[in-house]
């Protein structure tokens, strides 16, 4: 497909964020109900929202996001509840106990290999998955190479991107300063066709108002003008003479 033939979308997003997993499968809906769906093109790009994290650093969710909001533990178990059924409202599983947090720039790396490799949808999905649905952490080296593989990913060539820590380095931190330059400071993030941006797990209805709109400016409507006498045509019946 030529770009004219296409919609491009980026989406800035983290497998951390709760709200980017909400927020992808309220615009996968948009684009299933988009009439153009199939000309929708998306790339995934990175941005950790808790970058200066120890790897080692594995935490709870619960109280991890108590401590850092200064709310009780019980409130902060009462958001995990909500995002639970706001979750299952899309039709995903959601573990709302005992889920772990960690530092996801491992994993970012791993989903660039995984764009490289033509991977990038089923490795995303994946790594989601793994870590808001799955009861086994996510957060920890074997757990991830075994979810990389099974998104199908080469079980080799990841662990070579892991023992390298310059492996993807470089496309990790260009996804985050092209998303600060945006004016990005939260995820998730879309861009669509490169003029409007959106901002947070907006409802399927605006995801897919925004898709109409920008897909009929890219080809917008033909206004046919009749024109006067002397403007004859041919049609099926032949040409008026």
């Amino acid at each position: 497909m030529s770009d004219t033939e296409t919609l491009s979308v980026e989406i800035w997003s983290d497998i951390a964020c709760p709200w980017c997993y909400v927020g992808k499968a309220r615009f996968d809906k948009a684009v299933r109900q988009f009439d153009s769906g199939d000309k929708v093109e998306v790339r995934h790009r990175s941005f950790e929202l808790d970058p200066e994290r120890d790897p080692a650093d594995v935490t709870e969710v619960v109280p991890m996001i108590a401590e850092k909001y200064g709310i009780s533990p019980a409130q902060a178990q009462a958001n995990e509840y909500k995002l639970g059924g706001l979750a299952s409202a899309e039709g995903l599983e959601y573990r709302t106990e005992g889920r772990d947090h960690g530092n996801s720039f491992d994993l970012h790396r791993l989903l660039h290999l995984a764009a490289d490799r033509g991977l990038e949808p089923a490795a995303w999905d994946a790594f989601y998955k793994a870590n808001f649905a799955d009861e086994d952490s996510l957060w920890n080296r074997e757990r991830v190479i075994e979810v990389a593989v099974s998104a199908g990913l080469d079980r080799t060539e990841v662990v070579e991107v892991l023992d390298d820590p310059s492996a993807y380095r470089d496309a990790v931190r260009r996804d985050e300063a092209e998303a600060a330059a945006l004016g990005a400071t939260g995820v998730p993030f879309f861009v669509i066709d490169g003029k409007y941006g959106i901002s947070g797990a907006q409802p399927t209805e605006l995801f897919a108002e925004i898709l109409e709109k920008a897909w009929g400016e890219r080809r917008p409507e033909i206004t046919t003008i009749e024109g006067g006498e002397g403007a004859e045509a041919c049609g099926p019946e032949g040409c008026a003479v």
